[in-house]
């Protein structure tokens, strides 16, 4: 596929996923790319515009990150954020020092006319997080925005097409951000917006159809958004010869396997092979208590599983996977084999008699793989399923596992994301979920004493999942869960709800 490219600078900032998303967002396709790779992708790739991220460190430090001279040299546009943007001053004759007022969070700035602003209010608010600041300019540079405290808190060098941004645009945070980006994309970089998920989906399905032929392929299937997505991207261009496995392991959420079968077995008539085999996990959990215990258990009896279905159908030419745009990134590599460490994908390799690996889904944010989803027609709830753990409900059970702590787990799951469904609010929340606490207390129910389990409910949001708040919900959506789960669910009798946001907390409790 054939289309207009940003390069984004990875200098170890916290928002250099977000850079790349906000991105996509404009309809322009873009790679994050680490600094150390900077002139050689671009000699590459042949990029209408360039991004430096942010990061953590001084320009001035030993080991400062820096990119080769020859990328301020290929003529192509840069846009530097934060430390990007101090970045470009150093190394084009300007200083950067350790500022008088160190600025966090949101400040107000003057926008003093520029392509960059083109359509943005003068006088706005921005997000600021630095230390050093850009104290003097290279030569042919200009102040094009200030702050009390950061007298260029944006500069350019418009005959070279060289911009620099001492705040954070790419934050919801920052009034206008995205108008910034916008701006630098289609004003400066002139950029046509020809990256869509349509074309995606044709191009992709063309692309797959020419290299499987004829083939057999397999795909590990979880029914979740990524594998889901990537098995119906890849059934679209081989039809039956397509095999999915999907291992039920009796960890899912309430009635899931079922829905899973129905949605892609019944309705789209794929050939899934369901691999009821949670008797087995169930079995080999019996008095587990540990959660990296858990862990290991599942992910080995999974391969189990796999391998021992997958024997069954003999040699195959290509195996499927959901490797997704961050699993791409996170790996620092850049090769199709590349198996993301995790139990329903990791250590297939090693069972299966395969060629090739396939993962249409590489190059896509997990925003663009919902969007790939309901392109391919796909259910809401299929292409909106909450991000669930791949040892399933087993470390949202604490403690020991039994089949009838499952039970109690999966019925209360559902009433509390069927609340927060029903309700509306579940759309502004990134997770939510239940656990099952291994805490009883004293309770009374139809007058007489209980001695039950407590039910914890958990909900973030969030844009990615690496830093969340707890979702503020409203307390009579909370009550009408509670009531309903004391009152349906056996063996609860109490309700607690999480109000801890990531950090300190992890989303999941185990």
């Amino acid at each position: 596929m054939s289309h207009q490219t940003v390069i984004v600078v990875d200098f170890g900032g916290q928002y250099n996923q977000l850079i790349a998303r906000k991105v996509r967002e404009q309809n322009v396709y873009c790679k994050l790319i680490p600094c150390s790779q900077a002139a050689q992708e671009i000699e590459k790739e042949k990029p209408i515009g360039i991004i430096f991220t942010g990061g953590p460190n001084s320009v001035y430090a030993p080991n400062a990150p820096k990119v080769d001279k020859a990328v301020y040299e290929a003529g192509v546009p840069i846009l530097g954020i934060c430390y990007g943007a101090q970045l470009i001053a150093h190394a084009l004759g300007g200083s950067v020092k350790s500022a008088p007022v160190r600025e966090y969070g949101r400040r107000n700035i003057s926008y003093l006319g520029n392509a960059l602003f083109e359509g943005m209010d003068k006088d706005n608010t921005c997000w600021m997080s630095h230390t050093d600041y850009v104290d003097s300019l290279p030569d042919g540079f200009k102040v094009i925005a200030k702050t009390d405290s950061c007298p260029a808190a944006a500069f350019a060098d418009e005959d070279r097409g060289l911009y620099g941004v001492q705040f954070h645009p790419e934050v919801v945070h920052c009034s206008q951000g995205n108008l910034i980006l916008r701006n630098f994309l289609y004003g400066v970089c002139k950029a046509t917006g020809d990256w869509n998920m349509g074309d995606f989906v044709r191009n992709q399905v063309s692309a797959l159809k020419e290299k499987i032929g004829n083939k057999k392929i397999l795909c590990a299937f979880s029914g979740g958004v990524d594998s889901a997505v990537a098995a119906t991207l890849v059934h679209r261009a081989a039809g039956d010869n397509l095999t999915c496995i999907f291992v039920d392991h009796g960890l899912l959420r309430y009635k899931e396997a079922d829905e899973v079968m129905r949605v892609f077995a019944q309705e789209r008539g794929m050939k899934v092979i369901k691999a009821d085999a949670s008797d087995e996990f169930i079995g080999k959990l019996s008095g587990v208590r540990s959660p990296e215990r858990k862990r290991k258990i599942i992910g080995a009896e999974f391969i189990k599983v796999f391998e021992r279905e997958a024997k069954k159908l003999g040699k195959v030419d290509y195996l499927v996977q959901g490797t997704i745009y961050p699993d791409v990134i996170e790996s620092g590599k850049d090769k199709s084999a590349v198996i993301k460490s995790h139990h329903n994908v990791g250590g297939l390799p090693d069972v299966v008699d395969f060629d090739e690996i396939i993962e249409p889904l590489r190059d896509l944010f997990k925003d663009e793989v919902r969007k790939v989803g309901y392109e391919l027609g796909l259910p809401a709830p299929v292409v909106e399923r909450q991000p669930f753990p791949g040892p399933g409900l087993a470390i949202r059970i604490i403690g020991a596992i039994t089949p009838e702590k499952i039970d109690v787990l999966q019925r209360a799951d559902y009433i509390f994301r069927k609340e927060l469904e029903d309700s509306g609010v579940a759309k502004d929340i990134w997770q939510y979920f239940a656990v099952l606490t291994n805490t009883k207390s004293v309770g009374v129910m139809g007058d007489k004493r209980t001695y039950e389990y407590t039910v914890a409910l958990r909900a973030v949001t969030g844009v990615d999942g690496m830093t969340c708040d707890w979702a503020h919900i409203p307390y009579d959506i909370l009550s009408k869960a509670s009531n309903r789960i004391v009152n349906e669910v056996p063996r609860v009798n109490r309700i607690v709800y999480d109000v801890t946001s990531k950090p300190p907390a992890t989303i999941e409790w185990e």
